[in-house]
């Protein structure tokens, strides 16, 4: 049976335990070969058959990020899709590597935005991750970057706050760290209880960037 065989769909199964199973394998085999053949199926006719093999991509990705880097460019490629769960996919499987092929991210980050603009709630937390740990690596790309994720965090919805500002934090560095607890605490007077505590956990660790 090769790798490809091992998929959800191809199994005739239509939950994704036969997919995060063979994630969890590849990963822990390190087996390339496994993996390029999953990756050379993102782009199958059959759309099942896609789906499956991003899920596989981006599990392995949580896992261990190095094994899928070689795929990013197929990742920003999905951005383009009129799938959306391939979108989706596309914005996870990206978040997985994004420390690792900033490089390649970063000339992409306008697109990545504009995905998020009209994506779906996974597109944008990926998105923010993505753009986040992008900024990280160079002041260059934080500069470029960080206004908009700043932007956003003022303007996304109340019960995102949280999640986006943790998400955003990798990105804070001691010359923008006002701007970002600025925005923060304005955000506070929208949230309350567990949400609140998230915000105020967040402008700690800002605080001692």
């Amino acid at each position: 049976m090769s790798t490809l065989d091992r998929i959800a769909c191809l199994q005739g199964r239509r939950d994704e335990v036969p997919n995060q199973e063979l994630a969890r394998e590849l990963a822990a085999t390190k087996d390339r070969a496994g993996i390029r053949e999953i990756a050379e199926n993102l782009w199958n006719k059959d759309q099942n058959i896609q789906s499956d093999c991003l899920k596989v991509l981006y599990e392995i990705g949580y896992l261990d990020p190095a094994l899928i880097t070689d795929y990013a460019g197929d990742f920003l490629k999905l951005l383009k899709s009129r799938n959306n769960r391939l979108v989706w996919g596309g914005m996870i499987a990206l978040s997985t590597v994004a420390d690792l092929k900033a490089d390649e991210i970063f000339p992409h980050n306008d697109e990545i935005i504009k995905v998020m603009e009209k994506g779906s709630v996974i597109t944008v937390d990926n998105g923010v991750k993505t753009l986040a740990l992008v900024a990280s690596k160079k002041d260059e790309y934080r500069k470029a970057i960080f206004p908009y994720l700043l932007d956003h965090l003022k303007t996304c919805r109340p019960k995102e706050v949280p999640q986006h500002a943790e998400k955003t934090l990798p990105a804070v560095d001691a010359t923008n760290k006002p701007d970002f607890i600025a925005v923060l605490q304005k955000r506070t007077e929208d949230l309350a209880g567990a949400q609140l505590v998230r915000i105020k956990k967040v402008i700690k660790e800002a605080e001692k960037q």
